[in-house]
């Protein structure tokens, strides 16, 4: 695949970034796309791993068929098997009807197992089943049926480990990963930071008719040196909350905000311990916050920014005949209002992230590592929060 071609892929697909890992993987993907051989994608929670079976998926025979991505550690293990392979009426408390499960629904098309190492040990059983022979029995009935689906699996963890700790199958595991593609963690991506970062920054300027957001020397070498344990799904956040909280309204003359090192350093989480960016820093799921509402937080610390400046550029440009007495109190007045404007919008952050890790928890079953991984933030962090909750 040359360069040119490469390029068109990543373009096609919105992918930014010329790092050779990622760029073998995306090679990877177009090479085991005709065939219908089973794919494992691996890699750390926020890299992006989603994109690789979508194009496996439109560059195969299959790509007039369905494709479908189920989470499968966002699916409760005692309804998985009816979600994967369906059920009969009645088969369980709640069975109402008959309904198709994932490998029917999918029949002659791709599907794409997220977080394949959260299935359960019976679960693992019967997926294997359908990988050597396609055949599959719905929950609550004896009869067999066939499936023609292509099986492409991700995960974020070490699943010959897993299988080492006997709570993976290996004869799944092997069937799994006949061809084995891994996406790079942004710290590998060391070059791709910033190109990554102007994206996200431009995209969400457009979107709110703000100054984009540039770095000076100093900020991009602190961007690149950063661990990114979230991955790319933390720098989005990160990028979407500096451009949110820094940036100003469009005005001639004035279409780009350059921040240094040190005006950048405060998003950059210590260890994960600063939820602010995480906000963002959550994908949809089932008893999850969505997109639109992370979009609605996000949007809502920015007007509220934004009303702070015109007060502010209302009390600058107050005339200049107001005795000295008076624009001592109106300035304090001014600042102590905008002192609780700014403790609101801190308790509204500190809110929402308490509700996105009580949400996290309650989708992975009270589950710390499953919530922490989700939410790009470290199990201390969670721990430490609801310690916090216990003591108010």
């Amino acid at each position: 695949m040359d360069t040119q071609e490469l390029q068109k892929l990543k373009n096609a697909f919105d992918i930014v970034g010329n790092d050779p890992g990622l760029n073998r993987a995306l090679e990877t993907a177009t090479m085991v796309a005709p065939t219908d051989i089973t794919v494992l994608i691996s890699g750390e929670s926020g890299t992006g791993k989603e994109v690789l079976p979508q194009i496996i998926h439109k560059l195969s025979r299959r790509k007039n068929g369905r494709y479908l991505a189920v989470n499968c550690g966002a699916i409760p293990p005692g309804t998985i098997n009816a979600e994967l392979f369906g059920h009969e009426k009645g088969s369980f408390t709640g069975a109402i009807g008959e309904r198709k499960g994932y490998f029917e629904e999918a029949d002659g098309g791709t599907l794409f197992l997220d977080e394949i190492g959260e299935l359960p040990k019976e679960t693992q059983a019967l997926l294997l089943r359908v990988l050597q022979s396609g055949e599959f029995m719905k929950v609550g009935s004896s009869k067999v049926e066939k499936t023609d689906v292509r099986i492409i699996a991700a995960t974020n963890v070490n699943l010959l480990e897993a299988v080492h700790q006997g709570k993976f199958r290996e004869d799944l595991y092997y069937r799994l990963c006949a061809v084995q593609i891994r996406m790079p963690a942004l710290r590998d991506r060391r070059e791709d930071i910033y190109l990554l970062f102007r994206k996200f920054t431009s995209d969400f300027s457009e979107k709110y008719n703000i100054c984009k957001i540039s770095l000076s020397h100093d900020a991009i070498t602190l961007l690149r040196d950063y661990r990114w344990p979230g991955n790319i799904r933390q720098l989005k956040n990160v990028a979407e909350t500096i451009s949110a909280l820094e940036s100003k309204p469009v005005t001639p003359g004035a279409e780009r905000i350059e921040l240094n090192a040190s005006a950048i350093s405060g998003y950059l989480p210590d260890e994960q311990d600063s939820l602010l960016p995480a906000i963002g820093n959550v994908s949809q799921g089932q008893g999850n916050v969505s997109d639109d509402e992370k979009r609605a937080i996000v949007k809502a610390i920015f007007d509220l920014k934004q009303e702070v400046d015109r007060l502010r550029r209302i009390v600058e440009g107050s005339p200049r005949t107001v005795q000295a007495p008076e624009i001592e109190k109106q300035a304090a007045d001014d600042a102590e209002w905008q002192d609780q404007q700014e403790q609101h919008e801190v308790l509204s952050i500190r809110k929402n992230s308490a509700d996105l890790i009580e949400k996290a928890l309650d989708k992975h079953n009270r589950n710390v590592k499953a919530a922490a991984a989700e939410l790009g933030i470290s199990e201390r962090t969670i721990y430490r929060k609801l310690a916090e909750k216990k003591v108010k």
